[in-house]
């Protein structure tokens, strides 16, 4: 059973995410972030390969290796409060760690990543699943999630391409977004919801959105909560 999904985000009026380029200067973003991920209560969030690279520790994993690994799903636990899953499909972050913030990383792979970036996670204690080949299913990656961690609410914390595509195969439950009161008001900024060039007509397929709530926050941000209806997925 796939998990409840929300996609959390902080975002200036005009939702852009960049909190270096808002405008008047806002420092307290990233805090704001964290403080509303707590209230959420996820036991697992989720972000793309860009901003799960932030994070790795190590340069590069070996080029090669001697044993051949099943493409099959790798725990190294299934206890956590918490884990972090990180969207990686061709296996480019060396991590360096088992952790963020306490979290077990778990990375989401294509099956045509190499057996020598499969040892060097094993050798991290960095979990790993698969959920394609060359592009993720994220409909089977989220039933993964469910049945092999009993994940059962998943904060969607990417940028915008991730947040799209989760947006686009309709399996958003859940948008939780404060507003902050500044601006970016320029080209180039990345967007709470954004798509590759080639996704650019494609529509999310909603057939409603309902507030489930509005809270008015310190300095003027505001946070809404809406429950999606979809029309796929799910």
């Amino acid at each position: 059973m796939k998990p409840y999904v929300i996609c959390h985000m902080v975002a200036s009026v005009d939702g852009r995410i960049l909190h270096s380029r808002w405008r008047p200067q806002r420092r307290d973003g990233g805090a704001l972030f964290e403080r509303l991920h707590e209230r959420l209560a996820g036991d697992a969030w989720l972000i793309g390969r860009v901003t799960g690279q932030e994070f790795a520790k190590a340069s590069a994993y070996p080029a090669q290796s001697e044993r051949r690994y099943p493409r099959e799903p790798w725990l190294a636990r299934r206890d956590a409060a918490a884990y972090g899953v990180v969207l990686d499909v061709h296996g480019k972050i060396a991590w360096g760690r088992a952790d963020i913030g306490g979290d077990p990383i778990v990375a989401v792979l294509g099956t045509a990543v190499t057996d020598a970036h499969l040892e060097g996670l094993r050798r991290d204690g960095v979990s790993y699943c698969f959920a394609g080949e060359h592009t993720l299913d994220l409909q089977v990656l989220l039933e993964l999630l469910g049945r092999e961690l009993g994940i059962k609410r998943l904060l969607i914390e990417g940028g915008g391409h991730v947040n799209g595509a989760f947006l686009r195969a309709g399996l958003i439950d859940e948008i939780s977004v404060a507003i902050c009161p500044a601006i970016d008001g320029a080209q180039g900024a990345p967007s709470v919801f954004d798509s590759p060039a080639a996704a650019a007509e494609q529509r999310a397929p909603l057939s409603g959105m309902q507030l489930a709530s509005c809270e008015v926050l310190e300095d003027g941000a505001v946070w809404l909560r809406y429950r999606l209806e979809n029309t796929v997925g799910g």
